[in-house]
């Protein structure tokens, strides 16, 4: 125990510190009388503390770098100040983009569509430039360039395709732009480059179009609308092997360099104002009522079904006549176009008789017909009321059934006459031309149901269903066609020189129909069948007597001259 002297000598020395009196064990440890401790993680070790030498080795340390910062900074902003502010505002480096080019279109004879040339006013990036003919713009589209604010920065760096090719295959031509670091003087006068990616230019593509078919089938029908008042028109070429899109051809359209050079307003705002839908691609958008072209499928799904044969013929008075249930006096009236006496499914097809199709779709008297049922059954066996697979993406279409008519007519029932107007094409059908190309090169290639096909691939197998149909059937469906050339209602495809199948068709539009559509389609050569050919004429006057078959006429005496190689046959299996 600490004395009382002590203490107090202790609180004289330290008034501050406060004094208690300290045991033995808490100045000595013994961790051995501890065995719980861990020895090895120093557990029961008395603290040292850090000793002086470290605390100030550690000051000098930090005091060094301190120095060393401190007299590097003066170096930068006292000593070399002037210097080093010169050289900031005297050079800038700028991070910029390195344009790419789209790629080139050709059509199959390699003939340049759409290209790229470089604008002395705008070198950043290439111009897109299209050939300028009739016929190409819907095919090919337009574009978009990139966008850049008043300090020339790029907010929208991409080519926008708007429509036609430009768009459908935009990721094969799109190009992938490249970075470079530019180093300027306050002059803006280049100092160094350094290219950080490369660009890479897209890839170019050969369409199976022919431009000169495209051409000569838009003026055409360019001609034809501004004498008879129709206010557009389509056509198309299929290849009836491999489904290649000779042509693909929309009137009225806009001008593929007048939208992408985006400079002359006027023509602009014109095209969009123009009331004919010039933006809108009637081949694979365009809905239209077929009319008569339905009525070669309507043969072959009677024949198939066995509810007539080729040889028995039906007779068209002109009319057919259902009784009224309700009044007995006032009897339904279905009229053909004219009285064609005695046919059979070959005459039939060639004259366009209304009776006959009346008779084996919906049935009349002794004659069995199809059925509403097996009408729309066969109908999307040719592709009818489904949008057509491939690149071109369109519309689906209608066939008209009672489900149809329940949801669109307040749920009124269907009748026979509804059966009727429908095998003949009418009623609500609508097709797109591109769906109407490929059911008539089934026709004329016995039952291949090809995928249309716009690009030219090497290697390429063509892509098909097979419709079940005997090849007897095609036959004289075919040969009805032919006979529709020599002395029935194609007789304006007759040609020297040159060997056509084809059927006719006028649609009535609307309630009061004063508008009609004219079509026309067929094959050729007829022997052993290369193409197919669909063309509508849309919306002319009803009085009217020269259509679309008008339109395959210049266009087959064209090809006479100044493209023979199409009409002639080639060697290799023929039809199935």
């Amino acid at each position: 125990m600490l004395s009382s002297f002590t203490r107090f000598w202790y609180k004289l020395r330290h008034p501050r510190a406060s004094v208690h009196e300290i045991n033995p064990d808490e100045i000595f440890l013994d961790s051995r009388n501890l065995p719980e401790f861990n020895v090895h993680q120093f557990e029961g070790r008395l603290e040292r503390p850090i000793s002086q030498k470290t605390i100030v080795s550690v000051a000098v340390f930090f005091l060094v770098i301190f120095l060393l910062i401190l007299g590097k900074s003066y170096t930068l902003q006292v000593t070399n100040a002037e210097g080093y502010s010169r050289k900031s505002t005297q050079n800038r480096l700028n991070r910029t983009l390195i344009f790419g080019s789209r790629g080139v279109f050709y059509d199959r004879n390699k003939t340049f569509l759409a290209w790229n040339v470089i604008d002395e006013n705008e070198p950043a990036f290439s111009k897109r430039k299209y050939l300028d003919k009739p016929g190409l713009s819907s095919l090919l589209g337009y574009l978009k360039y990139p966008s850049k604010d008043k300090a020339g920065f790029y907010y929208k760096v991409d080519f926008e395709a708007q429509g036609g090719v430009e768009r459908n295959y935009g990721e094969y031509v799109a190009p992938k732009h490249g970075v470079q670091i530019v180093e300027t003087d306050v002059h803006g006068v280049v100092q160094s480059e350094s290219v950080l990616t490369p660009p890479k230019d897209g890839a170019s593509v050969t369409l199976t179009v022919d431009a000169r078919l495209q051409e000569k089938l838009y003026t055409a029908m360019e001609g034809l609308a501004k004498e008879k008042g129709f206010q557009g028109g389509a056509a198309v070429i299929m290849d009836v092997e491999t489904g290649e899109l000779l042509a693909v051809v929309s009137f009225p359209e806009y001008r593929s360099q007048v939208l992408t050079d985006g400079t002359d307003f006027v023509a602009i705002k014109k095209a969009f104002a123009d009331t004919r839908k010039p933006f809108l691609n009637r081949v694979i958008n365009g809905l239209y009522t077929p009319g008569s072209v339905m009525k070669p499928f309507m043969a072959l799904a009677a024949l198939e079904e066995g509810i007539i044969t080729p040889e028995k013929e039906i007779v068209s008075t002109g009319s057919i006549s259902i009784p009224n249930p309700y009044d007995p006096s006032k009897p339904t009236i279905f009229r053909d176009w004219k009285a064609h006496g005695a046919v059979d499914m070959r005459k039939a097809l060639a004259v366009s008789s209304d009776v006959y199709f009346y008779a084996i779709g919906g049935g009349f008297e002794g004659q069995k017909g199809l059925g509403i049922s097996l009408i729309e059954k066969y109908s999307r066996m040719f592709g009818f009321g489904a949008v057509s697979p491939g690149d071109l993406v369109g519309e689906a279409g209608v066939i008209p059934t009672p489900e149809w008519k329940k949801a669109n007519f307040k749920g009124e029932a269907w009748n026979i006459g509804n059966t009727y107007h429908t095998s003949i094409g009418q009623y609500g059908f609508q097709v797109t031309l591109l769906q109407m190309v490929r059911g008539i090169s089934a026709v004329a290639n016995g039952g291949k149901l090809l995928e249309p096909r716009l690009i030219v691939e090497e290697g390429m197998t063509p892509i098909y269903s097979v419709i079940p149909i005997k090849t007897s059937s095609f036959q004289v469906v075919r040969e009805g066609m032919l006979e529709a050339v020599h002395s029935g209602t194609a007789s304006g495809l007759f040609l020297p020189g040159v060997s056509v199948a084809g059927k006719t068709g006028t649609a009535e539009l609307g309630t009061v129909k004063k508008l009609v559509n004219s079509w026309v389609v067929g094959f050729f050569p007829y022997e052993k069948p290369r193409y197919t050919f669909a063309i509508v004429m849309e919306k002319g006057p009803r009085d009217n007597t020269i259509g679309a078959t008008y339109v395959a006429r210049q266009f087959f005496e064209w090809l006479t001259v100044n493209a023979p190689e199409y009409l002639q046959p080639i060697t290799g299996t023929g039809n199935k």
